[in-house]
Formats: C-alpha cells, sequence, structure tokens
C-alpha cells in the first residue's frame, strides 16, 4: 500500500508552491465532500506545498473511506481524484453451528467488518483468522474458514464467512511421567481434562485447550506444593493430534524434589503491636510437611487483620528458610502495613436494572470513615446475599494524590431475579400434583419482592399473592403483605366430598437486630369454613357442631430467624434457625401454633456436602377451647418425609381420612456428590437422603417408634432452564396405612 500510494503521489510532488485558488473533488460516489475537504490540511487562498500534498494524502487514506487517491496540480488548482472503498451491504455465515451468530457479528464489527462499513479485505483476512483460531479454542481443529467476497449494486459487496467445522478432537490420552511420590492415577483426579467418558458431553473436559492445560499445570503444582514438595516443576509438556485431527494426546513431565517439614514460624516487621493476635492468626503447623495453602491463608488473615485497623495495602511477604540436607523448612512471615486510610468515596458499578440505593443501603463501611477491612467484607455479603447477583466484588483503589484515601466500587453482575417455579408429584391417591408459583424478586430494580403462589392439587389447593418492602423503613424494619385463598381436601381413603375454605390475609413486620438475626411479628385476619360432606370426619364434625359453619380468627404472629448459610440456591457451609409462632386472641379461635426449624450445611472438602435439617411443630388450644382442626400439622411428602404422599402421616380419623395433629417433627438428611466426570462443578450433584417423621395427635404421646422413615437417591441440577431436583425414594419403616410416593422433582425456570 504505501508503495502504491508513493506512485499515484508522484504527480502532485516536487511542485514549486504557489497560492491555491481553487479544489476540485472526483471519483465521489457515495461520500460526502465534505468529509475530504475536512480532512485536507489546506484550503482556498493558502500556500501549497509537498508537504501539505503528502500530509493530505495521509489523512484521506486514514479515514479508511478510499481505495485509492491522487493528487494532481493544474497550475493554481489541485485536484483530488479519489476511488471509494465498497460498503458491506451484508455478513452472513454458513455451516455455523458452534457460536452464537449474533454474537459473531457484533464481535465483527467492532473490528470493522459489519454492515454498512468500508470493506477492507485486510480486516476481512483478520477475521478470517480470528475465527479459525476462536475454533481451535473449541477443539475443532478441522474446522476451515473461507471468506467470498462478492460484489453488488452501488459499488457495494456482501462478506459471506463459509465454515465446515467438522468434528470435535476429543483428549484420547493423559500422561503425567516422572511421579514417585504419587501415583499418576490420583494426579490425573486433581486436574479438569480428562480422556473421553460418558458424561463429557456435558462437562467437556475431553476438550483440549491452552488455556485450561495451563491451569492443570498450576493444580498439580498446587497439589504438590500443599504436600511439602517445595521444589516441584514441570519441565516439559507434549501435545500431539493425530493426522485426521480427532484425537488429542498429553504428555506433562515433572520433577517432584523431595518433601519438607515446617520447622517453625517467625514475624518479622511491625505487628502493630498486636503480635499475640497475629500469631493466633498462623494456620501454618510446625512438624507438619509445608503447604502453600497454609501459607496463602495465613497471609489473607493477616491482610484481613491490618485491613481491620485501617490499613488497606498492608504488605505481607512470606518466604522460606531451606535446609534440603534435613529436608525441613522454617517460615519467616514479614508485614508492613504502610499508611493508614479512610474511604473518600463508595461507588457503584455493573447494575443496570436495580438502584444505587438498594445496593448502597447494605453498605456497613460508610464514606469519610477509616477504612475497616470487617465491614467492607460485610458489606459484600449482604449485597451477594440479596440474589439479585450472580457476582459480586468490592474493589479498593487509591485516591491520585492522596495516599491516605481510598476509594471503594462495588462491582455488580446482575442475573435474572424472576422465577416460574414447577413442581410435581406421582402417586396412587392424587396421581399427578402440580405447583406453580412466579415471583419477581426485585421488582422495578427496588428491591422489593412481589410472588403468586398456585397449587392445583386434587387434595390442596392455593394461591396466595404476597408483597415484600425490606427497607419499610431506613433502619432495615421490612413489611410483608400476603393475600390467600386456600382450600383443603383431607386424604381419605373411601371418597370424600367435604373441604376446608380458608379466606385471609396478615401484614408481618422483620425488624433486623444483627447482621444474621431477624425478629417479625405482625397480625392477620382469616375465615375458615368447613363445607361438610360425604365422610366428613369425626372430629371435623364436632367441631363444626361447636363452633359452626364457619370460624374467624385474628391471629397475632412472632418470629426469629438467623441465617449464616454461604448461599441460599446451593448451600455448602453454615447454619439457618427459623422459629415462628402464631396466637389467635380474639374472634372464634384461641390457639398457639408454633414451629422451629433447623439446618446445618457441613462441607467434607471441595466436593462433598452433608445437608442436616430438623423441624418440630407444635400446637395448643387456650382458654378452654380446643385446637382448631383446620389449624393441624400434616406431613408425608415434598419438604417432610420423601417417601410418602403428601399430607399422609398421622392420626386418622374412623372414616379413614388422615386428619393432622397438633405436633409434627420432620428429621432429613442429604449427603452431596459431584457427578462423576464433572470435576468440583456444584450445579450438578447426586445425593443420597434419609428422611424421617410422623405426625401425632393431641392425645397422643410423642412416640419415636411410630416414626415413618425413607431413603433414596437424587440429583440436583442449576440446569440452563433453572434449578431441577429429582429424587427416588423408598419407605425403610412403614406401616400398613401409610400411602407411598416414590417420585418427585421440582423445577424453577429464570426469566
Amino acid at each position: 500500500m504505501a508503495m502504491a500510494w508513493a506512485l499515484v503521489a508522484t504527480p502532485a510532488l516536487a511542485v514549486d508552491p504557489f497560492a491555491l485558488r481553487d479544489i476540485r473533488v472526483e471519483g465521489l460516489q457515495r461520500a460526502d465532500a465534505g468529509t475530504v475537504f475536512g480532512a485536507l490540511p489546506f484550503r482556498i487562498g493558502d500556500v501549497y506545498n509537498d508537504e501539505k500534498g503528502a500530509a493530505a494524502l495521509r489523512a484521506l487514506f486514514a479515514t479508511g473511506l478510499f481505495k485509492d487517491v491522487r493528487l494532481e496540480v493544474e497550475k493554481d488548482v489541485v485536484v483530488v481524484i479519489v476511488e471509494e472503498r465498497p460498503l458491506i451491504a451484508a455478513v452472513e455465515f454458513t455451516g455455523l453451528k458452534e457460536f452464537d451468530k449474533d454474537a459473531l457479528l457484533k464481535s465483527l464489527r467492532d473490528v470493522g467488518i459489519g454492515e454498512g462499513r468500508p470493506f477492507d479485505r485486510a480486516l476481512a483476512d483478520r477475521a478470517e483468522q480470528e475465527l479459525k483460531r476462536q475454533y481451535l479454542t473449541r477443539s475443532l481443529y478441522g474446522a476451515e474458514v473461507i471468506t467470498t467476497i462478492t460484489p453488488v449494486e452501488r459499488n457495494r459487496v456482501n462478506v459471506s464467512f463459509n465454515v465446515v467445522e467438522g468434528e470435535v478432537a476429543q483428549i484420547g490420552e493423559i500422561r503425567i511421567l516422572g511421579s514417585k511420590a504419587f501415583s499418576e492415577k490420583d494426579l490425573l483426579k486433581q486436574i479438569e481434562s480428562t480422556t473421553s467418558g460418558w458424561l463429557t458431553w456435558y462437562t467437556k473436559s475431553d476438550r483440549y485447550s491452552r488455556v485450561k492445560l495451563n491451569a492443570d499445570l498450576e493444580a498439580l503444582r498446587a497439589y504438590y506444593l500443599n504436600r511439602g514438595y517445595l521444589e516441584f516443576s514441570v519441565d516439559s509438556t507434549q501435545v500431539a493430534i493425530t493426522p485426521d485431527k480427532q484425537r488429542i494426546s498429553i504428555t506433562i513431565n515433572v520433577s517432584e524434589g523431595q518433601p519438607y517439614t515446617v520447622t517453625g514460624v517467625r514475624l518479622e516487621g511491625d505487628f502493630l503491636g498486636r503480635d499475640e493476635e497475629f500469631k493466633q492468626r498462623v494456620t501454618i503447623k510446625p512438624g507438619a510437611p509445608y503447604r502453600a495453602e497454609d501459607v496463602a491463608e495465613t497471609g489473607r488473615r493477616f491482610s484481613e487483620l491490618y485491613g481491620n485497623f485501617g490499613y488497606a495495602f498492608a504488605r505481607i511477604e512470606p518466604r522460606t528458610e531451606i535446609d534440603r540436607a534435613a529436608g525441613r523448612v522454617a517460615v519467616v512471615i514479614g508485614g508492613q502495613p504502610s499508611q493508614r486510610v479512610y474511604v473518600r468515596r463508595v461507588n457503584v458499578a455493573g447494575n443496570e436494572r436495580t438502584r444505587d440505593e438498594v445496593i448502597r443501603r447494605e453498605f456497613r463501611q460508610f464514606e469519610s470513615s477509616w477504612y475497616d477491612g470487617r465491614k467492607i467484607k460485610l458489606s459484600r455479603d449482604r449485597i451477594d446475599r440479596l440474589g439479585y447477583f450472580s457476582q459480586v466484588e468490592v474493589d479498593t483503589a487509591e485516591v491520585p494524590g492522596s495516599p491516605d484515601q481510598v476509594d471503594l466500587t462495588a462491582k455488580v453482575t446482575e442475573k435474572a431475579t424472576g422465577n416460574i417455579q414447577l413442581g410435581a408429584g406421582f402417586s396412587s391417591a392424587e396421581k399427578v400434583t402440580f405447583t406453580f408459583g412466579i415471583r419477581q424478586d426485585n421488582i422495578f430494580g427496588t428491591g422489593n419482592y412481589l410472588g403468586l403462589e398456585l397449587n392445583t392439587g386434587k387434595f390442596n389447593r392455593t394461591i396466595v399473592l404476597s408483597t415484600v418492602d425490606p427497607y419499610f423503613t431506613v433502619d432495615g424494619v421490612s413489611r410483608a403483605i400476603d393475600l390467600y385463598h386456600r382450600t383443603q381436601r383431607p386424604i381419605n381413603s373411601q371418597g370424600e366430598s367435604y373441604r376446608f375454605i380458608t379466606q385471609g390475609g396478615a401484614v408481618r413486620f422483620g425488624v433486623p437486630f444483627t447482621e444474621l438475626d431477624t425478629v417479625f411479628f405482625g397480625i392477620g385476619a382469616e375465615r375458615t369454613t368447613i363445607e361438610a360432606g360425604l365422610l366428613l370426619p369425626n372430629s371435623y364434625l364436632l367441631y363444626r357442631e361447636q363452633f359452626g359453619q364457619t370460624s374467624a380468627s385474628l391471629p397475632l404472629t412472632l418470629g426469629w430467624q438467623r441465617d449464616g448459610r454461604d448461599s441460599a440456591l446451593v448451600p455448602t457451609n453454615g447454619r439457618y434457625q427459623r422459629f415462628n409462632a402464631e396466637w389467635g386472641v380474639a374472634l372464634d379461635t384461641n390457639y398457639l401454633r408454633s414451629n422451629y426449624q433447623f439446618q446445618q450445611w457441613v462441607p467434607f472438602g471441595k466436593q462433598y456436602t452433608l445437608g442436616l435439617n430438623a423441624e418440630f411443630g407444635y400446637g395448643k388450644g387456650l382458654g378452654g377451647k380446643p385446637f382448631p382442626v383446620f389449624k393441624n400439622f400434616f406431613g408425608g411428602g415434598l419438604g417432610s418425609v420423601r417417601g410418602f404422599d403428601q399430607g399422609s402421616l398421622g392420626p386418622i380419623d374412623v372414616t379413614g381420612a388422615y386428619t393432622g395433629g397438633t405436633r409434627r417433627l420432620n428429621l432429613n438428611s442429604e449427603f452431596y456428590v459431584p457427578v462423576p466426570g464433572s470435576g468440583n462443578d456444584r450445579t450438578l450433584r447426586i445425593f443420597s437422603w434419609v428422611d424421617a417423621g410422623n405426625v401425632w395427635a393431641a392425645e397422643e404421646s410423642l412416640d419415636f417408634s411410630t416414626l415413618r422413615v425413607a431413603a433414596g437417591v437424587g440429583l440436583s441440577w442449576i440446569s440452563p432452564v433453572g434449578p431441577l431436583k429429582v429424587s427416588m425414594g423408598v419407605p425403610i419403616r412403614k406401616f400398613p396405612q401409610d400411602r407411598i410416593q416414590r417420585f418427585q422433582f421440582q423445577i424453577g425456570t429464570a426469566f
């Protein structure tokens, strides 16, 4: 291009300077003449010379609009002769399967290849090479991309990328050579890459990429460094592909070195006169093998402790003193607090729908206050617990020219906060039952909740409309309003036509007392009608004769909740507790109904999680009045004891109906393991479960020998269409009157 430019520019060079009388432009088809005149470094009346001519050529070529430009001088007139580049009329793909077409069109437009843009062959060739490179990252080594340029009318072209993707190249063999302390089989478990297996269609772990291989090498290095092998190294890697470009073999050569044992830990530097506090945070154990994870964790804890006192940029520098002859190592941790800082400003970024105030009100680190690492971490956790974001990060940046000030930026990545929840179960009694719910946790970006729940079961039908304002007051007091209509037909083994109809509403407030604890209180009003029918249970008949067909109630509610789980969607660690009590104080009823729930999640390494749940409900009539039969507890089915029909546990009336009781106990356990071949992916897990529980009437003793027990297995998956949970179980302890429900599933779809 430079040589061509020099040749065409020759007629306009080597001229004597002259006063420019006129400028003419020739060859324009679409471009505006003003674009040309605007790029020229001279005007009519200026003195024209060779330097200005060369500058004009550079400026016109730089616009990217012209394929060729010439300057000709006719006496005191400069003639600008241009040949426009063709415009791109359309960009098309054929044979594209692996990538999204719209995403590719956007990326090509960012580099200059797009509809309406001037066509540049060099850019088209570069786009072709980049597309080929992208296919290599997907292990499609046989992919071919051919770019076709088709001229169309009005000096335009169509750009077509014709793709033959071919078959995915799969990893057929992975070898790790040079290992002595650990078997090759154990080392292969530490890396993400695998050979082809029955689940690799989902995990894609049998696809090779250089980035993934580098991550695998780091995983091997971390594995050895956490077992005392300080001098471990990867000597070389070889990646070979078969001539048909379908199979890949990977060979990794390593040198282990010798293992080292920690002899002691020494602190050096300025630890703010709090050496003992820092020593208590040391996780490195003398006498044990050297572990890089312990050193990194100790450094993290030191940085956190410095941050708690306002030192945001403390330097932690661990080093090792190695005695190779003895196979020992001493760890020295240096610490310098640098300068204490305070927070100048708190910024919010990444929120497109959620309002800034919804995020800011969760911050516990305030502007113009000393930097406090604990409050910043707490702020991040509170924002994450909202459930509106898939990722939350709080970055710290120094203020230029002010070494004692920092700015905080909360960076969030929003996710869909609306959910359509579907649930289904199958049993011989109800056949197929469905539940449906629709909710928006962050409606209009305000942080408020709005939900609708429907249940279409044969024996239980429900419609509930709920709304929650988590910041009804600026102090964080929440307000919830529920409106509901429930129809309940207790299970009967001989056929039934009676039902309960409950209509009502409630308002409750939540007052946060600590970062984890919230106390709830509220009041409601409801009316329950017992519609008589065939085989009305005796207890229901007696209650109806005593208090009439319709009973009105004015219940007061009081509750407490402590949520210390690391995640509400996929918890792996932490504890959750909840207690609520309902007191019917006026109108036709006088009763107390309470429920306590306890959950504990225990991680076992990075892969396994044990979840435990216990729930106990208790009801009692007050003031000489019986406990309302329509407030009875029921057990069995989803959320209770799987393997048994929904609501089928507990007392049975002489008519054969399951009438529920005043006391209920549920005990549940689930043990989660990753699906083989999926690595540590917690979105896809297999679990085994054991449930136990029962319901007792007021006149019955709490007899644990009557507990029903069931066990089974299930699959939990955060699928592309939402959370999915499937379980299959069988009763371990059952009684002749029990109804069995072996299969349940639940699915939620985000929108």
